[in-house]
């Protein structure tokens, strides 16, 4: 029965994001014991590691954009459906990767919104000039992981066109003599998912450091 319950208040939490009701969310959660400060730190989590598939998932594309401008012969299509396969998870996880960033600064924003009202309401000053430096430490270091997380997603955009463009060349010139117009193109998307790989890295260990100190 509690399963249950808990799974019907996902369901709803769900709703009342889609439904664009943000308040709602944090009631049904805040029934469920979490607050907003949980809730930041779950999708700081999510995102970090969607981060971390998603640098794996930009690793194999890339590997099989090597696998086709190294082509010495066999079946074309199958390296077209293989790499096609791989940018269309790249493609989602991006997806996933921009909402969950979204979330994850709504969410921030609310909860410091909220810190901010709660400390005025306070009557201990040494206890409003404790809470404001938590406050104040806690919005830092949670810029610098905004930063470094939308940094990453940004890259994300530039390199999922050119494997865009790539994966559509390769399926209308399904033949030996396109491989040479693909391979300028294949070192373009290397190095470009190098510097991807390295922004998520960043963005990895800022989410990292943020959860270690965030209480």
């Amino acid at each position: 029965m509690i399963r249950f319950s808990l799974k019907i208040s996902a369901v709803l939490c769900v709703m009342a994001v889609m439904a664009g009701c943000q308040t709602t969310y944090y009631k049904v959660w805040e029934q469920l014991g979490k607050e907003k400060r949980h809730l930041l730190r779950d999708h700081v989590q999510y995102a970090r590691d969607d981060q971390e598939k998603a640098s794996e998932e930009f690793k194999d594309a890339l590997t099989r954009v090597k696998e086709v401008y190294g082509f010495s012969g066999g079946d074309m299509e199958a390296y077209y459906n293989r790499l096609k396969d791989d940018t269309d998870r790249c493609r989602e996880r991006a997806r996933g990767i921009d909402e969950r960033i979204d979330q994850m600064d709504r969410i921030a924003k609310d909860l410091f919104k909220e810190w901010e009202y709660e400390i005025k309401a306070m009557t201990n000053e040494n206890f409003k000039q404790q809470s404001r430096r938590s406050l104040e430490d806690t919005q830092k270091r949670y810029a610098r992981l905004s930063r470094t997380a939308g940094a990453a997603r940004d890259r994300m955009k530039p390199v999922l066109a050119k494997l865009n463009d790539y994966v559509l060349y390769l399926k209308h010139n399904l033949n030996a003599q396109a491989i040479g117009a693909l391979q300028k193109e294949a070192e373009g998307i290397e190095t470009d998912v190098d510097v991807l790989i390295a922004d998520m890295t960043r963005s990895i260990r800022e989410a990292d450091a943020f959860l270690k100190d965030f209480e």
